[in-house]
Order: C-alpha cells, then sequence, then structure tokens
C-alpha cells in the first residue's frame, strides 16, 4: 500500500491484510517459487469449493485464461465469436490470439452485453446448418459467444443458456470482475458467475477483488476442457521426463508465489463484499441526491460482488461532464476513470461488423469509475463526496 495514501486517493488499490506475508514466505523458506509447489494445487482446490466448480485450472492472467477457454471450447481460424462492444479489450484480443473474429453487441443498463439484443441477431441474422450456427452476412461459423460480467454484474445469461445449446454456441465466461457475485433466482439460483456457461475466467489482476499480483483461473464441470487446459498452459508435455510435445502449447502456469498470495487473499473475500456493498450504499445514498449524478445499479437478480463503482453523468443538469469531473478530481489527488474506449471504435476492430450499439455509446460517454478500494475509510469518502459536489458550478 502506498505511504502517500492521505495525499492521494487511489481508485482500486489491493488490500494485502491476511496470511499473504506468511504463505510467501513459507514459498521462500522452501524454495518453491516457481510453477511447481502446494498452493498452486490449493488454490485451484479452493476456488472450486468457493464456486461450486467441478474444475480449476490456475494461469498467469485472466486474458491467458481466455485465450485457452475460446481454445478448448474449439474456436478456429476464420470462426466468429459474439462479444460486447463495451468491456476491457482482452476478450477482443482473445478472439484474435486464434485467427477468429469478433461480432459486437450492445450493452444494457449494468453495461453487460444486451442479452435481448443478443438473441435478435442469433435468431434474425444466423441461420443453422447441420448443427451448426452461421452469420448470414459473412457466412462464417459462430462457435462461441463471451458474455462480460462488467464491474461485478453478473448477465443475465439464464435467457441465453437455451438458445446457445440449441444453435452449438459455447459459452466462454469472462468473470474476471465478478469473482463472488451469484444469481439469486431462476434456474440458475446460487450459481456462481463464470460456472454458468461452458467454461469461465477469473482474473487476480492487482486492482481485482482479490489478486494474487498477476494470475487468473479457468473454471469448468467439464473434465475433458479442465485436463486440454492443463495441458496447454503447461507447455503441452506429452512426456515430462523425455519433453516430448506433440502441439504447440504455452507458458501459461501461475507460478507457486502468485498462488500464495491468491489463497490468502481468497480466504478473505467475503469479508471484501461485504465491505464493498457497505461502501456502495453509502455512495449511493449521497451521490442519487445530487441533480445530474446516479451511481449505476446492480442487477436485481443476482447479488454482486461490487467491484467498480460506476458514477453517471447528466452534463446539463450537473454543470460539467464526466471527463470535466474526472479532471478536476484528479486536481484534488483522486483518482477516477472513464469507461473504456468502445472497442469496435478501436484501431483493430473498426472493420468488425457490429449490431444496433446504441446504449453502449451513450453510457460510455456518461460514466466514471470512482474509488472503491477494500480499504477506503470514511473520511477519504467524506473527501470524494465533498470534491463531487464542488466540482459543478450548478450546486456552488
Amino acid at each position: 500500500m502506498s505511504n502517500n495514501k492521505t495525499l492521494r486517493i487511489s481508485l482500486s488499490e489491493p488490500s494485502i491484510s491476511g496470511n499473504e506475508w506468511k504463505y510467501v514466505k513459507e514459498c521462500l523458506d522452501t524454495g518453491w517459487v516457481s510453477t511447481a509447489g502446494k498452493f498452486v494445487d490449493l488454490f485451484e482446490r479452493k476456488i472450486c469449493e468457493y464456486t461450486n466448480s467441478g474444475h480449476a485450472v490456475a494461469c498467469i492472467n485472466g486474458t491467458s485464461a481466455l485465450h485457452i477457454a475460446l481454445r478448448v471450447v474449439g474456436v478456429q481460424s476464420g470462426d466468429e465469436v459474439i462479444v460486447p462492444a463495451l468491456t476491457f479489450i482482452a476478450p477482443i484480443n482473445a478472439v484474435r490470439y486464434l485467427d477468429a473474429h469478433p461480432v459486437f453487441m450492445d450493452c444494457d443498463n449494468f453495461y453487460n452485453i444486451d442479452i435481448e439484443k443478443t438473441i435478435n441477431f442469433i435468431t434474425e441474422e444466423t441461420e443453422l446448418k447441420n448443427g451448426t450456427t452461421y452469420n448470414c452476412k459473412t457466412k462464417r461459423r459462430i462457435s462461441a459467444i463471451i458474455p462480460v460480467h462488467i464491474f461485478g454484474n453478473a448477465v443475465d445469461l439464464e435467457k441465453l443458456l437455451k438458445l446457445c445449446r440449441e444453435r452449438n454456441i459455447k459459452i466462454v465466461e469472462d468473470a474476471t470482475e465478478s469473482l463472488g457475485s451469484v444469481y439469486t433466482r431462476g434456474e440458475i439460483v446460487k450459481k456462481h458467475t463464470g460456472t454458468v456457461g461452458d467454461i469461465g475466467c477469473y482474473s487476480f489482476n492487482g486492482n481485482k477483488i482479490i489478486t494474487s499480483g498477476g494470475g487468473g483461473m479457468i473454471v469448468t464441470d467439464n473434465e475433458e476442457y479442465a485436463k486440454r487446459a492443463k495441458y496447454l498452459t503447461t507447455q503441452s508435455k506429452d512426456d515430462a521426463l523425455y519433453f516430448t510435445h506433440n502441439e504447440v502449447g504455452y507458458n501459461y502456469r501461475l507460478t507457486n508465489i502468485q498462488a500464495a498470495i491468491g489463497v490468502a487473499q481468497l480466504e478473505q473475500l467475503p469479508e471484501y463484499i461485504n465491505i464493498k456493498k457497505k461502501n456502495y450504499e453509502k455512495y449511493k445514498s449521497k451521490i442519487d441526491i445530487i441533480k445530474g449524478l446516479h451511481l449505476s445499479e446492480v442487477p436485481s437478480y443476482s447479488m454482486s460482488n461490487y467491484w467498480f463503482y460506476c458514477l453517471q453523468v447528466e452534463k446539463k443538469e450537473y454543470g460539467i461532464g464526466a471527463n470535466n469531473l474526472m479532471l478536476y478530481l484528479r486536481e484534488h489527488n483522486i483518482d477516477t476513470r472513464p469507461v473504456w474506449q468502445l472497442n469496435h471504435l478501436q484501431k483493430p476492430y473498426q472493420n468488425c461488423q457490429t449490431y444496433k450499439i446504441e446504449n453502449a455509446n451513450r453510457l460510455q460517454k456518461k460514466s466514471l469509475n470512482i474509488p472503491c478500494s477494500v480499504s477506503l475509510d470514511s473520511m477519504q469518502m467524506k473527501k470524494v463526496l465533498n470534491c463531487i459536489c464542488n466540482a459543478s458550478p450548478i450546486l456552488k
């Protein structure tokens, strides 16, 4: 944690307050610091227990988990994968790693992929031939979809499951932001995000709700998927003793030191979610009474992990837009960040197919992520709120 914490309020910094030092010291004392050691297996087992998954495979980061997950479910060169326009670019890049093509969908009011539009696209713009779904426009096979649970908000996946099964479209869940988010109704009640589709991916980057410094995890109930993922992430070793490799593999295995940190962090996750929820509710009670401001909602059909808080700014009512508010807060040592640039507008993806993207354009322009660290205290929150009020020329 930064020594300048009292001066600068970070957007999202890790909380190192449990057994992290103890477990890392054990790694150092025993010499098990790399990709072998008890904590890698333990971390996988603990993630399985926490999420009620059948299998887990640890990776070096969330992007590598997505890459392997897509390959494991059968995405091939020339295929198409349905993706959200509004998300961090990692899942889109993972599609291109396999020489496949993204097809971009709009977002709903929770910043997640718009399920209704996605269903309309599949039913109206694709056709099923011999058990395979093809894009009517491009004639390419659509082999997968990547729903991303943005800011910890669970995607309303129940509506999509039956259609994807009928169309043989694999669901690769990007749950990198939503570890701990759980569905609370319907046929998928009590299911964790990442465990509803065919395969799911988590991230333990430094700004996530728990961290291992870096790191990611693949979860699935499909034993063959898990075996294949483990094989590919460990350089595709067919004979480890004689170094026989029959396929191109990847050096994607998590280190024991990182896994040790991850195990310690996971022990504290329920407490972290409780703190995040309380801070969200405190923010919301103060922000939503300010003219022109609104703290975005969480879905009613799930329990969120409240990873990131998203402030929505109506310029006409508040007096300045989200970008100018960000600059004002930065001058007062408060870190915020805009929502990601829409991916279909990114240079590598400007020629890709899009489908009725409207809401994403609106939300991206008016949204700003505000400080949400687990360690955020009442004085820091008070400063954030005071600065938000003082930034508006109308409220002064």
